[in-house]
């Protein structure tokens, strides 16, 4: 079936070590909920339920910390159910996870919404998507080019 053979590692698909936490015993690791979906879901890594008060923020523990190879990234990004229904999305969205970081993945969740929202031990609260990278080389000069936009910045190209 072609939906299978898409879901099996290719050449470019980069290989993740993961490592589980003391905090995640016992939680799903992160999993695509589809067969194509970009993002994976990670878990929150909580031992007691919390609330997330209307315009609060929390740096949710996931319980995995993660070993991506050089020239990729990992993006967290808010769940759009969560954002759609209750409010909740992330601060820095999309909060990059560089390849040499090896410490707790946590997910920074802001209720934008009216009312306290509730994270339970194991609740999906964000979506992982891996991409790859490249590291620019920036060289100084004394003039850009011109382009039929220039210095025109935000709203300059109309609504």
């Amino acid at each position: 079936m072609i939906l299978s053979a898409m879901k099996t590692e290719t050449a470019s698909s980069p290989h993740i070590r993961i490592k589980r936490l003391p905090n995640g015993e016992g939680l799903d690791l992160p999993s695509y909920e589809t067969a194509l979906a970009a993002g994976c879901d990670v878990r929150a890594a909580i031992n007691e339920p919390l609330t997330l008060k209307p315009g609060e923020r929390f740096m949710v523990p996931t319980g995995i910390a993660i070993a991506l190879p050089p020239g990729w990234e990992a993006q967290m990004r808010p769940r759009s159910g969560l954002a759609a229904r209750h409010g909740i999305s992330c601060v820095n969205s999309p909060g990059t996870i560089d390849a040499d970081y090896r410490g707790e993945l946590k997910v920074i969740l802001i209720n934008h919404g009216t009312d306290d929202f509730i994270i339970q031990r194991g609740d999906r609260i964000g979506q992982m998507v891996i991409a790859p990278v490249w590291q620019a080389v920036f060289e100084e000069v004394d003039e850009l080019d011109d382009t039929a936009r220039g210095a025109g910045g935000f709203g300059s190209t109309g609504v």
